[in-house]
């Protein structure tokens, strides 16, 4: 399982300037070929410089969550970290 990309991102308006929050549609490639889930995630800065990223998936997903959302988080820190994300 690995994470191809997250399409048709856009950022929600927050008031909180230290909160982001996004929806969008990632993409996975599985054993049985690529897959499509809509999801929204948040981006969370701590006042001790750390991030929290949460995911939440619209779509019922058809494979273990647990290794899908750390890869996931780790693909959303990596956008982050390199400004890919939208404003």
């Amino acid at each position: 399982m690995k994470v191809i990309t997250i399409k048709d991102m856009i950022r929600k308006d927050v008031p909180i300037y230290y909160r982001k929050l996004y929806t969008g549609l990632a993409i996975f490639e599985m054993a049985k070929g690529n897959e499509e889930y809509r999801i929204d995630f948040s981006i969370e800065y701590k006042p001790t410089g750390q991030k929290e990223i949460n995911i939440t998936f619209i779509d019922k997903i058809d494979y273990p969550l647990v290794p899908v959302q750390k890869e996931l988080k780790k693909y959303i820190d990596e956008m982050d970290s390199s400004g890919a994300l939208p404003d």
